[in-house]
């Protein structure tokens, strides 16, 4: 049956170091049908950095018939009907899926703007400043954001790239890695909100000393392929945090493996819900593994377009997990300044910003835990439904107190902690005049 058609194939490996992989990829076969060759026939796989400022771009070989990535366990390539069966039969194969095309979850709104308060309003409401002037500000926490890239020569950012990647058309790592680029707008925002450093007073960014390992996987090219490759890139940074703003929409599992092995390497995986609306969500962000995260407005009212769903499972059968500021949320523009822009791909990076706060407060704390103390200090916002909101919006002091057992102003200042002059809420101020949660391990 060599010649039946060929389809992607996404296989996990078993974890038993007594079984060798080696050979595993004679099960995978190169197709002309398959996206890659589709890819490199029409000429739009190139090297995405050699295209910067205007440059040439590269055409680039095919890879081979598989792809591995080793951290998570992976195997991604193309099969006929002999090599799915022989996959499926092979006691080294924990399970095999389609390899599914995800895409950005786009802002519903893109607008220029410009910041005239000293921080935004998703930090103010959240109560993330009252953390500040603790000492908190995410130092010695690192978060990865697989997004479109980050401008790293944006002031607010300039200082906060830990590490970057940058993931080909065919999802190979580019070597050596370019200098820290968005190809959008969409990642340079994301990572602002996340761990943006105040400029000329002005704040965006939920935990200011925090940095990134920061990926361009997203979009063009073989998407899974590059989001594959930045998710087994982030498990060798030393993350406990992911932010990611992309998906599938529906409940689709083919990456429920996946998140499940995030949690196992002890990394939260905080996603966007997508923006399709009530009754419908985006995979992997409406799985139960993942903290979830939906977009409100100021006045405490879930968006419109905010997805929310209820599914027929027992354990977290509502999405989003939360919901976070994601309207009218100014952060960096690629090139300088800043702009506004709606979505819940606005709200996640919130989240993935407190969630760092929280870690710096107890470097000792499990995913689980600080995945917990942000569920038990949500409430729901006047008017908001159950199934729109779920538990309601995180406030930071009382995630704090659930976490530490501490209540803010009382905590012993410790080594780590900075002190309260020295806070990105203090610098602001002198440059500027005018139900309980259940475990989501991996089983």
């Amino acid at each position: 049956m060599g010649g039946a058609a060929s389809v992607g194939a996404l296989a996990l490996t078993s974890d038993s170091a007594a079984s060798p992989l080696s050979g595993l990829e004679d099960y995978f076969v190169q197709s002309d049908l398959s996206l890659n060759s589709q890819i490199a026939d029409a000429g739009l796989s190139f090297s995405p950095a050699a295209s910067l400022g205007g440059g040439p771009r590269r055409k680039q070989a095919p890879p081979s018939p598989v792809h591995i990535y080793p951290n998570l366990g992976l195997m991604l390539g193309t099969v006929n009907r002999d090599g799915l069966a022989g996959l499926k039969s092979d006691d080294r194969v924990a399970s095999v899926g389609g390899a599914p095309q995800l895409s950005l979850i786009k802002p519903v709104r893109v607008e220029a703007a410009t910041m005239q308060t000293k921080v935004t309003w998703g930090i103010e409401f959240l109560g993330v400043t009252k953390l500040w002037a603790e000492g908190l500000s995410g130092k010695g926490v690192r978060v990865a954001h697989l997004d479109t890239g980050v401008d790293g020569k944006h002031p607010a950012l300039k200082t906060a790239i830990a590490s970057f990647a940058e993931f080909d058309s065919f999802g190979r790592l580019v070597k050596p890695s370019p200098a820290a680029h968005d190809t959008g707008q969409h990642g340079t925002h994301t990572a602002a909100t996340i761990a943006g450093r105040p400029v000329q007073g002005r704040a965006v960014g939920v935990a200011p000393q925090a940095t990134l390992a920061s990926a361009l996987v997203i979009e063009g090219g073989n998407v899974i392929a590059r989001v594959l490759g930045g998710m087994d890139w982030v498990l060798t940074q030393g993350v406990s945090i992911l932010s990611m703003s992309l998906g599938l929409p529906g409940l689709l599992e083919e990456f429920l493996p996946i998140t499940q092995i995030l949690r196992a390497r002890k990394v939260l995986p905080v996603m966007a819900v997508g923006n399709e609306g009530p009754g419908r969500s985006r995979s992997p962000g409406n799985y139960a593994e993942a903290l979830s995260v939906g977009a409100i407005n100021d006045q405490s009212l879930i968006a419109q377009f905010s997805s929310s769903q209820r599914f027929k499972r027992k354990v977290e059968p509502i999405v989003p997990d939360v919901a976070a500021p994601g309207v009218n949320v100014i952060s960096a523009r690629p090139g300088g300044g800043f702009q506004a822009m709606d979505g819940t791909s606005m709200a996640t990076p919130h989240i993935a910003g407190l969630a760092a706060l929280l870690f710096e407060a107890k470097p000792t704390a499990s995913i689980d835990e600080v995945e917990r103390a942000i569920f038990n200090s949500c409430k729901l916002g006047k008017g908001m439904s159950k199934d729109r909101g779920n538990r309601g919006i995180p406030d930071a002091p009382r995630a704090f107190k659930e976490l530490t057992g501490n209540t803010l102003g009382a905590k012993p200042k410790s080594s780590k902690t900075a002190k309260k002059e020295t806070s990105p809420a203090s610098k602001a101020k002198k440059k500027v005049t005018t139900k309980k949660k259940s475990s989501k391990k991996a089983k």
